[in-house]
């Protein structure tokens, strides 16, 4: 798979996942909430329940924010497991996100994209509020942070795609999309028709069986050589 076409302007990115460490930061503060619990539940069993509630309620209208959207998921996923919820433990989960940090390729490679001329903005179901904190991990080269806040709506929706769109003045020709979040970016993009590139991390999450991204590549670092591949990168 390779990429083709004209050079992008924007290279846009999924935020959880594809930049920032959310599986692992989601584990993390489950087993503060969980404490001695946590020892009987399944990890992978219990970010897929999660992801399952958060984007069946991302998917509902009215729109409601990511702080209230994580805050019910939770409650949902933990009487899924026979545990207690509490209105503390929403408060834990959501106040976490913010710290969770970059893979650890990532502020370099964003530093190279950035210094080839490329714009970078990030594409995220979140809260303005809570992306804050990851964003100020990232080396100071993101132009532009659109959300589902600001969009009223969440991914894979074309509503949100659009909105970047439009507020960053292109066109869907003009970008590339990176993404980890097949499940959402990727059913967008076959749906939008935008190319993408999937940074498969080897989670359980998989692309819809009717498309195929531009590149699949295992990490963030391997974007510049796709592009240098592509001629849009020196």
């Amino acid at each position: 798979m390779t990429l083709s076409g004209p050079r992008p302007e924007w290279l846009t990115f999924d935020c959880y996942g594809t930049l920032i460490q959310w599986d692992e930061g989601l584990m993390a503060a489950i087993e503060t909430i969980l404490s001695d619990e946590v020892a009987t539940v399944d990890p992978a069993a219990f970010i897929a329940t999660f992801d399952g509630h958060e984007h069946a309620l991302e998917a509902e209208r009215p729109h409601r924010s990511f702080r209230t959207v994580s805050a019910l998921a939770l409650e949902k996923t933990m009487a899924a497991f026979g545990l207690r919820f509490d209105a503390a433990d929403a408060e834990i989960l959501t106040g976490s996100i913010g710290r969770m940090p970059p893979f650890p390729e990532v502020v370099e490679t964003l530093r190279r994209l950035k210094e080839a001329g490329f714009k970078l903005a990030i594409i995220s179901n979140t809260d303005d509020a809570i992306i804050a904190g990851n964003v100020s991990q990232l080396g100071g080269v993101i132009d532009r942070v659109i959300t589902a806040e600001q969009a009223g709506a969440y991914k894979p929706t074309a509503q949100i795609f659009q909105h970047a769109w439009d507020s960053l003045g292109i066109s869907r020709d003009a970008l590339v999309h990176i993404c980890a979040s097949p499940h959402l970016d990727l059913v967008a993009a076959r749906n939008l028709g935008f190319r993408t590139i999937w940074i498969d991390r080897g989670t359980s999450r998989k692309p819809p069986s009717d498309y195929r991204p531009e590149a699949r590549v295992p990490s963030l670092d391997h974007v510049p050589g796709l592009l240098r591949a592509a001629g849009w990168m020196t």
